[in-house]
């Protein structure tokens, strides 16, 4: 399918208590017009008096007033992501568009995946973003014991930090450079109890490899590390072009030998004897590249590349790099 034509899919992320059904259950009763299609482990613990639709093996699917359905999970996500799909084409269910919540404690890596690797779900569903819910309260403690915390921040296309009105303006501020440090890719805005405007989580393209990537090069200008995370991010920038043969045969061997530390690598490219910028990313072993927009005549040509993960070796990674420019 054309991607026009796809599902798209917005992953909904965070640690427990980060306002994840909070949002859902918001999305799922407002009057907003779209026909959205939830995914959740389970039901939140508001209420909904809906129609029940289908209840078998354990999971339902409900049916709320304002166009929108909810399915409950507890099996394998590539499966009722295709009985979702059968029931769309048979005119038995009405959805545009597809948000699934991952529970507290899970690593959004394999949820991302899942688009990647099977061909039943990667050929109807377009993987649209990540956004990851924090606990502004209790972040702090949650990305020092718990390494999924992290990584839900890691993976994150956009961040939502609830709860900001139970800590200081200092605190926040603080908050705001750990998580960048973490991740600089992913926008940081407040949301109180779920309120938060469906343009900031929908429609985001941050898995698009079409969309033009903006990569703000000022976020890791910041030396100072008070926190010793497991889960970091370095950006890599050349005014030089890369030789594509080289980029490649380097960058699918750091694949091969870090890929299950890299939670997401993004950036933009130019390689020599192409007019068009590239642009490239990835999650864990799964990488992939498509040609963006061309240069402009006048514009000032150069690469820049961000990448994610647990303990990644960052010299390896740049003084490699530096090897692939053009010399």
């Amino acid at each position: 399918m054309k991607p026009e034509e796809m599902v798209p899919v917005t992953i909904v992320t965070g640690f427990l208590g980060s306002g994840k059904t909070t949002l859902l259950n918001r999305i799922l009763e407002e009057q907003h017009g779209s026909r959205i299609a939830v995914i959740e482990n389970e039901f939140g613990e508001a209420g909904i008096d809906n129609e029940l639709l289908v209840q078998d093996a354990g999971e339902q699917i409900v049916e709320m007033n304002n166009g929108c359905i909810c399915c409950t999970v507890r099996g394998d996500l590539a499966r009722i992501l295709g009985e979702l799909r059968a029931k769309r084409e048979a005119k038995r269910l009405d959805f545009d568009r597809i948000i699934i919540e991952t529970t507290g404690m899970a690593d959004p890596g394999p949820v991302a995946q899942t688009f990647f690797m099977d061909e039943g779900v990667g050929d109807y569903y377009l993987l649209d973003s990540i956004v990851t819910l924090v606990d502004a309260k209790h972040a702090e403690k949650q990305l020092d014991d718990f390494r999924e915390a992290q990584e839900q921040v890691g993976f994150a296309d956009r961040i939502l930090l609830s709860k900001t009105d139970l800590i200081s303006a200092g605190e926040q501020e603080s908050l705001k450079a750990r998580l960048v440090k973490i991740n600089p890719r992913a926008p940081i805005k407040p949301v109180h109890f779920g309120d938060t405007p469906l343009a900031d989580i929908l429609d985001i393209r941050g898995f698009n490899l079409n969309a033009i990537l903006e990569i703000e090069p000022g976020f890791l200008d910041e030396t100072e590390h008070e926190h010793d995370d497991a889960v970091h991010s370095f950006v890599f920038r050349a005014d030089v072009p890369f030789d594509g043969v080289k980029l490649e045969e380097f960058l699918s061997g750091m694949i091969q030998g870090y890929g299950p530390d890299l939670l997401r690598y993004k950036g933009v490219l130019w390689l020599a004897g192409n007019d068009n910028r590239v642009v490239f990313q990835g999650v864990h072993m799964l990488m992939g590249g498509d040609v963006g927009k061309s240069w402009g005549p006048e514009e000032k040509r150069g690469s820049v590349m961000v990448f994610i993960g647990r303990k990644l070796p960052e010299e390896l990674f740049i003084e490699g790099l530096k090897q692939c420019l053009v010399k």
